[in-house]
């Protein structure tokens, strides 16, 4: 099978070269075990982005994987084709500061509530739940954007990775309008940086303060929910050896963080010793009247701070301890790299978390680096959000969809629709969840979807003609030709009997090596 070559991809050269001078200054990944041909560099690329794409094939060839990898792994401000752009720049929470669009909600719930005439009321209302539903329509559009087009790759990678580590879940009532600014503020900017500065920012957000009930808890009145899931799954992980007592008491030491509507008027009565230790930071809040003050102990150790003080050195404890260090490296092993990841592989990734002060990104090229993940590659199953965004990627590259509803509706249909898990453990990493029969049958279905009526994406309109021909010419693509030339017997097969272009696409998007990356 022909190689990639740059002049197959020739739109994208001018990029690759502004990459390749950006890069100079980049710390270049040392990789064991080098990729020797187009074919390995196209496998490199499909596990590390979203899915290959001839653009960013193109950019593989021309820095070679190293200098990609490294540019992937320190990016510089993200960029998107314009039409993406302008989608993402129309959305509601795109323009809206989350705090005004939180109050705007909240007068427009209660103005509703208000209505004596009871059709005006329900009309109000389902308007009121209509607003809502449409801001998580945007969220996850503005994901399935970046995703597609984002030349940061793995930075959307890893915001969709710790979305799904720090999950909150939209089917839970005060979240639909403060998922798009929990991704966006908490989740992305600190996706390749430090743990500690993760872990802080999705504790003082509305999103997580809501989720895990913390909004409710006080002191005389703790509520344990997010102590216990800040322990067991964002941290240390069950069996590290911390006891009930060490729930209870980061329960106490997170009562008073909070939730407030409040615009930037006066804060809330309160003694005059409390006063000056209240804090409002957007819709986030630390009362100190709600706040346990007592002493308490963490993990064997005093807590020394006073105040909302004392969650930060509780979050630098968690974030540092070496059982976070070795079950965040195990969850990123899992994610990267096999469902049961090597166990030295873990171990060099948490020397390296704790080495480096939990920085992800050099966690991350501990991993790349490894013989271990260049051993894996094509043999980690695609969980339904891979799968579609892969799929889409590969059939269509560059070219902007302007009707993104299929894909969400092809996540719905296989289980996974985007911010919709209900328990806080995120969505399953391993391939048993995914690969039943029936989970099968309808990958199949939408492998069929989009290998003959892909052009539903381009849809000037809901139920708009589609153009012609619907499908994709996956055949000719470069990307695909070069990715044949590791397509099983049995796979080529099934590709000799097509009978038309939208049974070649459906049977190639179907078959198991399209199934893994």
């Amino acid at each position: 099978m022909p190689s990639i070559r740059l002049s197959i991809f020739r739109p994208g050269i001018a990029l690759a070269a502004l990459l390749l001078a950006a890069c100079s200054s980049i710390p270049t990944p040392k990789l064991a075990t080098p990729p020797a041909d187009a074919s390995a560099r196209l496998q490199w690329l499909d596990r590390v982005s979203w899915g290959a794409s001839p653009a960013d094939a193109q950019q593989v060839e021309a820095l070679g994987v190293p200098r990609w990898l490294g540019a992937q792994l320190h990016p510089g401000p993200a960029t998107l084709p314009a039409a993406a752009q302008a989608q993402i720049d129309a959305m509601r929470i795109s323009s809206t500061p989350i705090d005004r669009l939180a109050r705007e909600l909240e007068a427009q719930r209660k103005a509703a509530d208000a209505l004596a005439d009871d059709d005006a009321k329900a009309a109000a209302r389902q308007a009121y739940q209509q607003a809502l539903n449409q801001l998580s329509r945007e969220a996850q559009q503005r994901f399935l954007l970046r995703a597609l087009y984002s030349t940061n790759q793995l930075q959307e990678q890893m915001t969709w990775f710790w979305m799904n580590h720090f999950n909150v879940s939209t089917r839970k009532g005060g979240l639909r309008e403060l998922v798009g600014d929990y991704e966006e503020t908490a989740i992305r900017p600190h996706a390749l940086g430090r743990f500690r500065d993760l872990l802080g920012a999705t504790a003082r957000h509305p999103a997580m303060l809501r989720y895990l009930d913390n909004a409710q808890n006080a002191g005389g009145r703790l509520n344990e929910n997010y102590a216990r899931e800040l322990m067991e799954l964002h941290t240390l992980g069950v069996g590290s050896g911390y006891s009930q007592a060490d729930v209870q008491s980061l329960a106490r030491v997170l009562s008073g963080l909070g939730v407030t509507l409040r615009d930037d008027g006066p804060p809330p009565r309160l003694p005059a010793a409390q006063q000056a230790a209240y804090v409002r930071q957007g819709l986030f809040e630390f009362n100190p009247a709600r706040h346990d003050d007592g002493a308490k102990t963490l993990l064997g150790a005093p807590i020394t701070q006073r105040g909302l003080a004392e969650a930060d050195e509780a979050l630098d404890r968690l974030a540092r301890a070496p059982a976070t260090a070795r079950f965040v490296s195990h969850k990123l092993a899992v994610y990267f790299v096999a469902d049961v990841p090597p166990p030295a592989l873990v171990d060099r990734m948490s020397a390296t978390f704790l080495r480096s002060d939990g920085d992800i990104a050099a966690v991350l090229t501990t991993l790349f680096e490894s013989p271990e993940f260049a051993a894996s590659l094509g043999h980690k199953f695609r969980d339904p959000v891979h799968y579609v965004v892969g799929s889409v990627r590969l059939a269509y590259g560059d070219r902007v969809a302007t009707d993104l509803a299929p894909m969400m509706g092809w996540l719905n249909r296989m289980g996974q629709p985007l911010y919709g898990h209900e328990t806080p453990d995120g969505y399953a990493l391993t391939q048993d969840a995914w690969a039943s029969a029936g989970q099968m049958a309808t990958r199949f279905e939408i492998a069929r979807a989009i290998g003959a009526n892909g052009a539903v994406l381009f849809r000037a309109a809901d139920k708009a003609p589609l153009e012609k021909p619907p499908y994709p010419p996956l055949a000719t693509s470069p990307v695909v030709r070069t990715q044949t030339a590791a397509l099983s017997t049995a796979t080529r097969a099934a590709l000799a009997q097509a009978n038309s272009p939208p049974d070649w696409n459906t049977f190639y998007l179907a078959s198991p090596e399209r199934n893994n990356r």
